[in-house]
């Protein structure tokens, strides 16, 4: 049964909703598909694979992001459009750190209220001249999706506000998120018509988009893409509380690489797929990486810098040399401090203007000389949470003003209005420090803006070049993501407006070699790692996860945003159970090793019993005098001898291998290499230590290992702990003749020399001595202790333990990273397989409890 949060989106992500059934005129294909635009829609069996030629040769690729880099404007005539790029774009900026020879095709909407009679043509200009593709909203959707879901429920969210009431950031609205979805949809079906699946890369940006990647994976199994999320990612406990939070993971994990600014973004969205989808992540060498189906998703951490030649240039134009004269005229005598931000109810303004009126309090040399610039661009959003912070700001500012100023002076100098990128640089110019402090914030690049703009331009002639050594002070909230990268800065905690006031001062106060030295620090690193660093990084990182997407073999499974792509090594496939029946048939001498839990009896059942169908196939297996059937399981021998009494001719190898018995007739032999446990002493109280300090952890003690469990504590710090654990025990053990091994949700202490490997190879071995070397093996097995027993499998025909024609089958259970060449998707499957080959024994069981 599907969940509510499915409601109504099988139809959306099939495409079949209102607004996308009128027939519009197609934009130019140059995607070589033997298809039409009209079949490509979200069914599963017209998804395109990756063996369709290609007609461009070199690669591509389409950025895709909620706003195209393109200013449009009306004509003074009022027919048609004029468009311009915007500069102020860091889409724009993208393609300087790409190879050179690298096209660039960019897919979006347009910050302009297109007439649909217009929109076929607006479309054909864009991408002839600018190589843009509009996606052009419908205003219902437009209207739902952006001011809706974006700002209402994502935007805050991530900004770690949570709408605890219906007037306080809104209660969860579902229609909304099927805007998003709708819209999302429109993006992709832009993207779908430009588009060469063999040849192109997509680079899909911010929250906007974040279910994008699944509707491009369903059309392109093997398409190349990269998603970078450019505001904050908020920590678990506050990303659960999305309704839609499990739909919205999955959708990210289509994609090949997920980007993030800080590796605090970074860790709460590995923590979020570990608690909700039961994921983990590996590092190695320097690279992270998260297992996904088959598929390993790349975490790139890297915060996006700015565009040195822009500021350069808008530094060199001459209209700001007079507008920064100018201010120098008006501020004379006067030490300013500079704030520039978007007026949003997370951008800490009001705080800001709080801590400037505790400052001056706490030091009224600065009454008459210190001026806050507070520069507030226009809102994106709206809504009665902004109109209240406005108010506020206005009425402080006001305060403040009547308190301490006087004539010629405002220690607030508050600008409402949108200004250029020209008079912005000219603010910075004459600002002796800025002020950021946001309570939230993606990454706000203006104090490297404010960094460079001090620096000046480089180069003879310029007029800054000879105005001696360079200084700048930052005073920056430690909640945005430019903060990690400014050591220099001073950091705050913008809700502590007496400590953020102390700071004010201390950054005018501080004498001009400091600052001179904490600004050349800055600018070597923002001059480094601008914008074209970024991207280069960004891309390269893509390269590299992507390189073997067209050499696996890959599939698409599930619907809507539970779709995903399983894709496996060439060599690793599903056992055809028609294979190796047919195998089984031929052969003369058969061993069949198989592992217990999690491959004959689900993990997560609490009886554990075997059911009275597994007890029967394991019979008539036996049964078979051509087969030697052995259980190889980590469980105690009482357990096993107990559960497995009806099967009298099943060998059972117990706690790993430690005890072995041929059949229920014959007496347990050891097969460690000694048969002292004082080490129990020693590494139980240890154990002890761990589990009275982990709330869901227990203590499995068997007669030859203990076994530490943590399947049912808190995922972070279960696995915390166990890894402290681990060296805890190798560091007090590492006299004693045992083995510390870590498992799936265990820690294990055994005797060294066992291993499920060990019997294998053993019994393997001992069948060939007595004459009856092994031409069919079948090993199947779920977790870690059972790759040593697939490892011997694989070596044992170079080894001479099995004849050169045998056929071995090495199975795992679940489709991931193994050394079996083979797998089986479940336990059911599993037994599905072996009552096959029980069958095709033609043997009747024994009766339950006799003795063949």
């Amino acid at each position: 049964m599907l969940s509510k949060s499915y409601t109504n989106l099988l139809d959306l992500a099939s495409g079949n909703f209102p607004v996308m059934m009128r027939e519009k005129k197609r934009l130019p294909r140059v995607m070589t598909v033997p298809v039409d635009i009209s079949e490509l829609d979200d069914d599963q069996a017209n998804s395109v694979a990756s063996d369709v030629p290609s007609s461009v040769s070199q690669d591509r690729i389409i950025i895709v992001a909620n706003q195209l880099p393109v200013k449009a404007k009306r004509r003074p005539d009022n027919k048609g459009w004029s468009f311009s790029w915007d500069d102020d774009s860091l889409l724009l900026h993208i393609k300087d750190g790409l190879p050179e020879e690298m096209e660039v095709l960019y897919v979006g909407s347009l910050r302009a209220d297109i007439d649909p009679g217009e929109q076929d043509d607006v479309s054909q200009i864009l991408l002839e001249k600018f190589k843009c593709v509009p996606a052009f909203l419908p205003p219902d959707i437009l209207s739902n999706y952006y001011h809706g879901f974006c700002k209402q429920h994502l935007w805050p969210l991530f900004h770690y506000m949570l709408p605890f009431a219906a007037n306080h950031g809104g209660r969860f609205d579902r229609s909304l998120w099927e805007a998003y979805v709708a819209a999302n949809k429109i993006f992709s079906q832009k993207v779908i018509e430009v588009i060469n699946p063999e040849d192109d890369y997509v680079w899909i940006h911010d929250y906007h988009l974040m279910v994008l990647p699944t509707f491009l994976r369903r059309k392109f199994i093997k398409l190349r893409m990269g998603f970078f999320l450019h505001s904050p990612f908020p920590s678990s406990e506050i990303y659960r509380t999305l309704p839609v939070r499990e739909e919205v993971l999955k959708a990210l994990l289509n994609a090949d690489l997920i980007g993030f600014h800080t590796f605090d973004y970074a860790r709460h969205f590995l923590s979020c797929c570990s608690r909700i989808l039961g994921l983990e992540y590996q590092s190695k060498r320097g690279y992270i990486g998260l297992e996904y189906y088959g598929r390993t998703i790349g975490i790139k951490i890297m915060p996006v810098g700015i565009h040195m030649g822009q500021i350069q240039s808008i530094l060199k134009l001459a209209d700001k040399e007079w507008r920064v004269s100018e201010l120098r005229q008006q501020f004379e005598g006067k030490t300013v401090l500079l704030g520039v931000d978007d007026m949003d109810i997370f951008k800490g303004v009001n705080l800001k203007l709080l801590a400037m009126e505790q400052m001056l309090k706490q030091h009224p040399k600065w009454q008459g000389r210190a001026v806050l610039v507070q520069i507030a661009n226009p809102p994106r959003g709206k809504g009665r949470d902004l109109e209240e912070i406005q108010a506020e700001i206005h009425e402080s500012c006001k305060r403040i003003n009547e308190t301490f100023g006087g004539p010629g002076y405002e220690p607030i100098v508050f600008i409402d209005r949108p200004i250029t990128l020209s008079e912005r640089a000219a603010y910075y110019t004459v600002a002796e420090c800025l002020v950021v402090t946001a309570v939230r914030d993606g990454m706000n690049l203006r104090p490297y803006e404010y960094i460079v703009c001090r620096e000046g331009v480089p180069g003879p002639g310029s007029s800054s070049k000879s105005s001696g050594p360079k200084k700048s002070m930052l005073v920056v909230s430690e909640f945005i993501g430019c903060s990690p990268s400014l050591s220099g800065a001073i950091r705050i905690n913008p809700w502590n407006i007496e400590s953020t006031a102390e700071a004010l001062n201390e950054a005018i106060s501080m004498a001009d070699p400091e600052k001179q030295l904490r600004h050349e620090k800055h600018y070597k690193y923002v001059s480094m790692h601008d914008v074209a660093y970024w991207s280069r990084s960004f891309f390269q990182d893509l390269e590299r996860n992507c390189k073997d997407h067209f050499r696996r073999r890959s599939w698409g499974i599930g619907l809507s945003f539970g779709f995903r792509v399983v894709a496996l090594d060439p060599n690793f496939r599903k056992l055809s159970i028609d294979a190796i029946v047919s195998s089984y048939l031929r052969c003369k001498s058969r061993a069949i090793f198989f592992d217990y839990d999690g491959t004959v009896i689900p993990q997560a059942t609490m009886n554990k019993r075997p059911s009275e169908r597994v007890l029967s196939i394991i019979n008539t297996l036996c049964a078979d005098d051509k087969n030697t059937v052995f259980l190889v399981s980590g469980r105690a021998r009482d357990s096993l001898g107990d559960w497995f009494s009806p099967c009298a001719r099943l060998g059972i190898a117990a706690e790993h291998g430690y005890f072995l018995r041929q059949s229920a007739n014959e007496e347990w032999e050891i097969c460690g290499i000694g048969n002292e446990f004082g080490w129990m002493q020693i590494a139980e109280p240890v154990m002890q230590l761990y589990t009275e300090s982990t709330d869901g952890s227990s203590i499995e003690k068997k007669e030859s290992a203990l076994v530490w469990h943590h399947r049912d504590a808190d995922p972070g710090f279960g696995s915390s702990q166990a890894k402290e654990m681990l060296d805890h025990l190798e560091s007090v053990l590492a006299n004693e003749p045992v083995a510390v091994k870590s498992g799936q949700f265990i820690v294990e202490v055994k005797p060294q020399g066992v291993s499920k490997g060990v019997v294998a190879e053993k019994i393997l071995a001992s069948m060939s001595e007595k004459g009856r070397q092994v031409d069919f093996v079948l090993c199947i097995g779920d977790d870690r202790s059972d790759e040593d027993m697939f490892e011997v499998i694989g070596s044992a025909t170079s080894s001479g333990i099995l004849s050169s024609s045998a056929s071995g089958f090495a199975c795992t259970v679940g489709q991931k990273p193994s050394k079996a060449k083979y797998y089986l998707d479940d336990t059911s499957e599993v037994i599905m397989m072996l009552g096959e080959l029980a069958e095709a024994s033609d043997i009747p069981g024994p009766d339950m409890g006799s003795s063949p």
